[in-house]
């Protein structure tokens, strides 16, 4: 007999929230923000559980097989995440690590065709939940899932005192079905890993990054107003803060960026510098792509900067003139890798 969901002492609480749409793109998924009162046409449903940072390769791998069981048994395909990323809870003061905000990752799994996603919130009553009550009160009580779908190496629960093996245990006795999904590597054996995406950014190989995560990794965010040097020099800049993105390596990269125009997102090459600007006394991270062949006023508009590959380290040059025949130069280059990449981002 499945357990009831207990109101009183739940963590976590599910409504229905709403549909969204995000940078122009109808989004057909549903948002369930908590765990309580959910819709009737989606108990019952298939659900695949994880943090899903970056959802790269390998958690699409998961998803998709998800998405097959849940075709297969004619059920909803519900994706469970859990927000803040339980790493920002329990270490709130550590550097940004984030492959994909909340807007990003709802982005990527609504493309991937999941018929509504669970942000669990993460809190301290979360995190005290025990493996055995998540099954209980989440999955069971509040889902009344049938079909269970993880990763391999999926754990849950206090001091991650759940695992496959108890999903498994309880699938035989709770009346769910459950499955775990092998690793995924690349042709060359690299496990699909967010952890290795972050480690390639890091050391400026966004090529590397973009092969584990199925896309180019990207940062979005609106364009802010900064102190117009770069509009003095011919070199025009959308300003946009890193927020809880990770931080790639400093430098110099080519880039497209995308911008929402009727209700779609037009793609532009540009080079992008990321970092403090130490020529200009700069102290704050930054990321500022100039648009090619591009003059429109696009400030406080959210736009997503895709990368491409990067060229150089930032350096502290002597004067504005070196710093502006190197940026030429910069252009030239970005111009070039961007001809030899095919058009357009994910």
């Amino acid at each position: 007999m499945r357990p009831k969901w207990d109101f009183s002492s739940a963590p976590v609480q599910c409504i229905y929230w709403r549909t969204i749409s995000l940078y122009g793109n109808k989004s057909d998924m549903r948002i369930l923000r908590h765990c309580e009162n959910i819709p009737a046409d989606l108990t019952g449903a298939t659900v695949v559980i994880g943090n899903f940072d970056g959802v790269h390769r390998g958690h699409q791998a998961v998803i998709g097989r998800a998405a097959e069981i849940a075709r297969a048994a004619s059920t909803p395909l519900i994706a469970m995440t859990f927000e803040p990323h339980p790493r920002r809870y329990f270490q709130p003061d550590g550097d940004p690590f984030r492959l994909t905000p909340f807007r990003t990752k709802v982005n990527q799994i609504n493309a991937l065709g999941v018929d509504a996603m669970l942000v669990v919130r993460f809190n301290r009553k979360f995190s005290r939940f025990s493996g055995e009550a998540f099954v209980d009160q989440v999955l069971l009580g509040g889902l009344q899932a049938k079909h269970v779908i993880v990763g391999y190496d999926f754990t849950f629960g206090r001091d991650r005192g759940g695992d496959t093996n108890l999903l498994a245990t309880r699938a035989k006795t709770d009346g769910f079905v459950f499955e775990s999904v092998d690793p995924v590597a690349s042709a060359d054996d690299v496990i699909y890993s967010s952890t290795a995406i972050r480690n390639h950014l890091t050391a400026g190989k966004p090529g590397h990054a973009a092969a584990l995560l199925g896309r180019p990794f990207e940062i979005a965010g609106r364009v802010a107003h900064g102190d117009a040097i770069g509009r003095t020099i011919g070199f025009r800049t959308a300003n946009v803060l890193l927020a809880d993105y990770l931080k790639p390596a400093f430098g110099i990269y080519a880039v497209r960026v995308g911008i929402e125009a009727d209700n779609d997102i037009a793609w532009h090459g540009a080079v992008a510098n990321l970092g403090t600007r130490p020529t200009v006394g700069g102290t704050k991270p930054l990321l500022e792509p100039h648009i090619f062949d591009f003059n429109e006023d696009i400030y406080g508009q959210r736009i997503r900067v895709a990368f491409i590959e990067y060229i150089r380290p930032e350096v502290h040059f002597d004067s504005m003139e070196e710093m502006t025949r190197q940026m030429e130069n910069d252009c030239e280059v970005a111009r070039r890798i961007l001809k030899t990449r095919a058009a357009g981002a994910a």
